[in-house]
């Protein structure tokens, strides 16, 4: 959970925090852009019905790439900063074995 403290201390990142929010928020316009794009094919229908058929098809076809383009985005950002705490427990182990053995001499 993100603290206020968090904020004004560079000892945990907020970004794995804040994505998830952007995530969310992600998937709230993409599936309104859907219902848009859903309302604009049904409209155009009564114009040329194959075109709006086209038009709602892509607009469903939209919705289900949006959604999984952006979770594909969101985890590729989550990945780098676990990397990046793997990395400091490494680092952190290191050093302390390394204290280890020069505490056996």
């Amino acid at each position: 959970m993100l603290r206020f403290e968090d904020l004004l201390q560079w000892d945990r990142f907020i970004t794995p925090t804040i994505i998830k929010t952007f995530y969310w928020l992600v998937i709230a316009l993409v599936i309104l852009g859907g219902i848009s794009g859903i309302f604009t094919g049904l409209l155009q229908m009564a114009i040329s019905p194959f075109g709006g058929f086209i038009t709602v098809l892509m607009a469903i076809a939209g919705v289900v790439a949006g959604v999984i383009f952006s979770r594909i985005i969101a985890e590729l950002i989550l990945i780098v900063f676990r990397i990046n705490e793997h990395l400091g427990a490494i680092r952190n182990q290191d050093h302390e074995d390394h204290r280890y053995d020069q505490q056996s001499y």
